[in-house]
């Protein structure tokens, strides 16, 4: 089987990183025969002979497909499938993985259809080769904005199927090799992509590997210098620290087996980018990393690498703290392995990983090794785990409303550094590092992390902002009424409880600006003798049609958030419906159109300013704020009267009456500098039924003092009865009113 010499040169093709068309004579000769026919003996040693047959033919077709174009490199094209294919084979992935492999660029560059690949090769191959394929992109689109989506297909068609991913991340691995035929720019721009995106999906699916060599070829390229500077500083350190390793490597191979432990010892350095990251994250210097070189020491069966642990404890210090054992508690990546820190000769700390040869099989190889999982009941835990992180890819998508969202809390997931953590019923839960309460609640089930309102940390109360350490025991306390904090946000850690909670506020607000926006276009349609309910859904058609393609909720929505004016849209509604019922609808007559009656528990779509904290009984005005709804402030705020020439977003409101609830505002007591007088004015608010969330006072050492409370009242008058009863104390010289910035300054909520 060989390729075909090309023929006339199609037109060029204009993606950068893809086919470079530049004329015959300027290409070498370069001859496939040796890679196809390594490639052909690899796949026939376990591949049935009819499916090597298929891989074959799709060699052919995509060689065929291919035919005139060029890599930037000046290679044919159609090397670049084929290293592809060859990578997957190492990995021993099936023959519909390897047909995809082949033909994973015929869809993008030629004009080659999924349907003709279906035809030809099998609806699966064809579905492997579109959830790799790009998207077109859109004239209007950024890069970023392409790049996210494309990103957003691949994981979603990786959740449906893991092979995607894989033939993706070798497409990706050979493209690194090859990075030097591109331009510096776009070079580190993949390079860079690569350490955010594919190292980590790598190291998530255990292709420990795979992960180190995309890592070291991307730091490379996007910090060429340091990379330089690193290179020489480990050849000079490798001859300084030579006797050292080699006298560490004879003792663990003299002392293992004078304790009857068979074991392979090997000493190897760390990769060039763990040292840089050491270095960047703990501010050292290359002097300062005496750790450049590690040692693994691979056992037969599990009990021994506790017992070469021992005596490898005897043989050196261990270091305090520096022991982790990844055989009980594995890694979410199926990753397990004994590791310790010890003190070595000359002082050096010595980092030893121990584990059986299956695991560092598994280490190595990852999910690659078993890849395919039809049968849910004979999953191994390896496969769990990652059928585990598979479909949480899905529960992201649903809770997040844009590609780049959605990106966001997938980067966040593939950055965890773990914390282990016990449900009250003994289970283990992996957590990243600095997670909290909150993204335990929501790893248990979405429904605990909505309602979540309190935890125990080891049987002890605890706020849901604290950060979980390793072995801590979380039991979560949920409210049927609660609902998911914003201030959430600012602490939570994983991507699941990132989406969650966005997605639940969005609905909410969404759901509640749509409700808000009914009651302002009703207002608006009194002015017509007219009900929201009187517009029959062929108006609100006709409505739709002429202004844009939303729905009616939408529109509703778009009131309440204050996007649109609810006058024009109830004149346009009411000037469609007489259309259609000629003498229906009276002329707008300035009536009192009715006030939209406040309750103070609205939610998000309604809220009452931060700037004078109206409260029942105050005169109030409504302002319509573009994606913030209604604004309710009092009739004299200072804030307001800035705003008089934009009375158009005015809407007229009142309280609701024989309103109950719970009201904040501040106060300003200037009292007497004497003990006790802070106590006595707390006293008195609360023989008034009044609660104190907030105190604060002047410290200015004089006669008097001004003491600034945030209080809780229902209403006007009960806040007249807290200001008469702290008049009421000898020592009290003021009491006023907190209003506008004057109460921000001094912390008022």
């Amino acid at each position: 089987m060989s390729a075909a010499p090309p023929p006339a040169l199609p037109t060029p093709i204009s993606v950068a990183d893809e086919p470079s068309i530049i004329p015959a004579d300027m290409h070498p000769p370069v001859d496939l025969a040796e890679n196809l026919e390594r490639f052909t003996a690899l796949i026939r040693s376990y591949l049935k002979a009819e499916d090597a047959v298929q891989v074959e033919a799709a060699y052919v077709f995509a060689a065929e497909a291919h035919r005139g174009q060029y890599r930037v490199s000046g290679e044919p094209y159609v090397s670049h499938p084929l290293a592809v294919a060859e990578t997957l084979a190492g990995w021993r992935l099936d023959a519909q993985a390897l047909i995809a492999a082949l033909l994973h660029d015929v869809m993008e560059d030629t004009a080659i259809t999924k349907a003709q690949l279906s035809e030809r090769f099998g609806k699966k191959a064809a579905e492997l080769v579109d959830g790799v394929s790009k998207l077109d992109r859109i004239e209007d689109q950024s890069y970023e904005e392409a790049q996210a989506e494309n990103f957003r297909k691949m994981l979603l068609a990786m959740a449906r199927d893991v092979r995607v991913i894989l033939i993706k991340l070798a497409d990706r691995l050979h493209n690194m090799r090859t990075l030097d035929a591109v331009r510096m720019e776009k070079r580190r721009r993949v390079a860079r992509e690569t350490l955010e995106i594919y190292a980590p999906i790598a190291n998530r699916l255990g292709l420990n590997s795979l992960y180190r060599e995309l890592q070291e070829i991307a730091f490379r390229h996007v910090h060429p210098m340091r990379h330089r500077v690193l290179v020489k500083a480990v050849k000079q350190a490798r001859g300084n620290r030579r006797e050292g390793v080699s006298k560490i490597l004879d003792t663990f191979r003299q002392r293992l087996p004078d304790r009857g432990i068979e074991a392979e010892v090997i000493g190897r350095e760390k990769h060039l980018y763990s040292i840089y990251c050491k270095m960047r994250d703990k501010h050292l210097s290359f002097s300062q990393v005496l750790d450049i070189y590690g040692f693994r020491v691979v056992v037969k069966d599990v009990p021994t690498c506790y017992l070469a642990l021992g005596a490898l404890h005897g043989l050196y210090k261990p270091v305090p703290g520096k022991f982790k054992d990844y055989i009980a508690i594995p890694k979410p990546n199926g990753y397990q392995s004994l590791h310790t820190t010890l003190i070595g000769p000359y002082g050096t700390p010595v980092e030893v990983q121990i584990r059986t040869g299956s695991m560092n099989h598994i280490a190595e190889s990852g999910v690659a090794s078993h890849w395919l999982y039809k049968d849910e009941h004979a999953l191994t835990a390896l496969q769990q785990e990652t059928h585990k992180w598979l479909q949480s890819l899905i529960d992201l998508q649903s809770a997040s409303d844009d590609s780049a969202e959605f990106l966001e809390h997938v980067k966040v997931d593939l950055f965890p550094g773990e914390v282990y953590v016990f449900t009250p019923k003994g289970k283990i839960l992996t957590l990243p590092r600095g997670a909290t309460p909150v993204d335990f609640a929501y790893a248990v089930h979405t429904d605990i992390g909505n309602r979540c309102v309190a935890c125990r940390i080891n049987f002890e109360s605890s706020p849901l902002r604290s950060e979980l350490k390793n072995g801590d025991r979380v039991e979560i306390i949920t409210a049927l009424s609660a609902s998911p904090n914003p201030a959430w946000l600012s602490y939570v850690r994983t991507g699941k409880s990132r989406a969650e909670i966005r997605h639940f506020l969005k609905t909410q607000q969404h759901e509640e600006s749509a409700a808000l926006g009914e009651r302002l276009l009703g207002q608006a349609l009194r002015s017509f003798n007219l009900q929201v309910g009187d517009i029959d859904a062929a108006t609100w058609e006709r409505f739709q049609r002429e202004s844009a393609p939303r729905g009616r909720r939408q529109i509703l929505t778009d009131i309440g958030l204050g996007k649109r004016l609810p006058a024009i849209i109830a004149r346009r509604l009411a000037e469609l419906r007489e259309k259609r019922e000629p003498g229906a609808v009276a002329v707008a007559d300035n009536r009192q159109t009715g006030a939209i009656l406040i309750r103070g528990t609205e939610g998000v779509a309604v809220q009452l300013a931060k700037c004078c904290h109206p409260i029942p009984g105050d005169p109030i005005v409504g302002v319509i704020r573009k994606g913030q709804g209604l604004i309710v402030h009092t009739h004299d705020c200072a804030v307001l009267a800035k705003q008089r020439g934009e009375r158009n977003d005015w809407v007229d409101v009142d309280w609701e009456p024989d309103l109950r609830g719970v009201f904040e505002i501040g106060l300003h007591v200037i009292a007497e500098n004497r003990r006790g007088v802070l106590g006595k004015v707390a006293s008195a608010m609360a023989d008034e039924d009044s609660n104190i969330a907030n105190v604060s006072m002047d410290d200015d050492r004089s006669a008097t003092t001004s003491l600034y409370f945030t209080v809780q009242v229902g209403n006007r008058n009960h806040l007249a009865h807290i200001l008469r009863a702290v008049r009421r104390i000898p020592e009290v010289v003021r009491v006023n009113r907190l209003k506008d910035k004057e109460g921000a300054s001094h912390g008022r909520v």
